[in-house]
């Protein structure tokens, strides 16, 4: 193998991720110039055009993208080796690229600000989206997710206690229309639909109970003025009175505190696991991520070290 082999891989990947020369140069530091001096000096060792370059656009060529799905695995690696030594600081420093659920934007909104204080070496990126996402693949640090949500080969640490799902309304439209005292009755009410990544709409979750433990579950589909594709904006849409909105309790519980909305069907409302943040097994949990942690647990004043591994696993960690 060649000494220089590796050379100039780095530079390829980040020019083809970002389909340009000089945004690569800005990520990386360096001139558009040096950009293109490395690149050409790696076709030189390939032996073959990896980028196809006009005046106004960079794109892969056949040999550029079958070298790229080759090394785009090694370089994970490499960064994760990276990322492992320079764990033994004990300074949370660094990108920390986070994975969020559309839900749970009311819960991180109010952390912001105190985090970014409380540690300025790190750089927090937030990607707010609900679709399945790779996290390693895609280059995230962790995810978070409702715990039901997680796949089984990741670790899992909790970050919200298991609460009740919950529909909500405005007082203002209650006392125009009043609480429905069955999900069946939502069929006069005006309420909030959410249209799912995928393209459903979200079916509304409920239990009958049956017996004196036990209970039947069921989903319904309501109808409603709003279709929204956001949690947040249901939510703010119930504040004004449009309607009713289903979220799960510990993301509307501030806004009731408050008096901006009130529950109904309480009796009728399934549990929600919680919200957890994931990453894989096989990598540590490194200074910059257990810091978010510790302060998402102190500022929601909930302090639990319960790490666990997903059912897949079988085992838990305390």
């Amino acid at each position: 193998m060649r000494m220089d082999a590796l050379d100039g891989i780095i530079v390829f990947a980040r020019v083809a991720e970002r389909r340009s020369f000089t945004a690569a140069a800005l990520e990386l530091g360096v001139t558009p110039a040096s950009i293109s001096w490395t690149i050409k000096q790696l076709e030189a060792r390939v032996g073959a055009p990896l980028l196809a370059r006009t005046t106004r656009s960079v794109g892969l060529t056949e040999a550029g993208r079958l070298f790229l799905e080759q090394v785009t695995t090694g370089i994970t690696y490499v960064e994760a080796a990276f990322d492992a030594a320079q764990s033994l600081s004990h300074k949370p420093r660094g990108l920390l690229r986070l994975s969020v659920p559309f839900v749970a934007q009311t819960l991180i909104e109010p952390m912001l600000k105190g985090f970014a204080d409380t540690y300025p070496d790190i750089e927090l990126e937030l990607v707010f989206e609900d679709r399945f996402v790779d996290i390693v693949g895609e280059g995230y640090d962790a995810g978070i997710r409702v715990g039901e949500m997680i796949a089984q080969d990741m670790v899992a640490v909790r970050l919200t206690q298991a609460s009740p799902r919950m529909v909500v309304g405005s007082p203002a439209y209650f006392v125009e229309h009043g609480k429905p005292q069955r999900p069946e009755q939502l069929e006069h009410h005006a309420c909030i639909n959410i249209r799912l990544a995928g393209g459903a709409v979200y079916r509304w979750d409920f239990v009958e109970p049956t017996g004196e433990r036990d209970t039947r579950p069921f989903s319904m589909d309501v109808k409603g003025p709003i279709t929204v594709n956001e949690p947040g904006i249901s939510l703010a849409a119930a504040q004004a009175g449009i309607g009713l909105a289903y979220n799960i309790g510990v993301v509307v519980e501030p806004l009731i505190r408050q008096g901006l909305l009130e529950a109904c069907l309480e009796a009728f409302m399934p549990s929600s696991p919680g919200f957890f943040i994931f990453f894989p097994s096989r990598r540590q949990m490194l200074p910059k991520l257990r810091a978010f942690v510790d302060y998402w647990q102190q500022s929601t004043r909930f302090i639990q070290d319960d790490t666990r591994q997903t059912p897949a696993s079988g085992k838990q960690r305390r």
